[in-house]
């Protein structure tokens, strides 16, 4: 990672991961990070497919990895992680 980014999030965009709710979750991401002013802090990118269809919508942050990522948990999980994260 470069110098001046301290956390990773990737979300897998996926056709099932995708259809199942991270077209919306990639939304309420990018929201986090700009309400918090951290985006340039964070390498927040896409990927495809990481073999875990059944259990998604998956997200991994820094060498977490969330399944089942709802709108409604989404929140409490990216507080959770980044209001712990020292380096933020």
């Amino acid at each position: 990672m470069e110098a001046n980014i301290s956390h990773k999030i990737l979300i897998c965009l996926g056709s099932s991961c995708h259809s199942r709710g991270n077209a919306e979750n990639l939304k309420i991401i990018q929201d986090f990070l700009k309400e918090r002013d951290i985006e340039s802090r964070i390498d927040f990118r896409g990927h495809l497919c990481n073999e875990l269809c059944n259990r998604g919508p998956v997200i991994e942050i820094d060498d977490s990895v969330f399944e089942e990522v709802t709108k409604s948990n989404l929140e409490s999980i990216l507080t959770n992680h980044f209001d712990k994260a020292a380096c933020l």
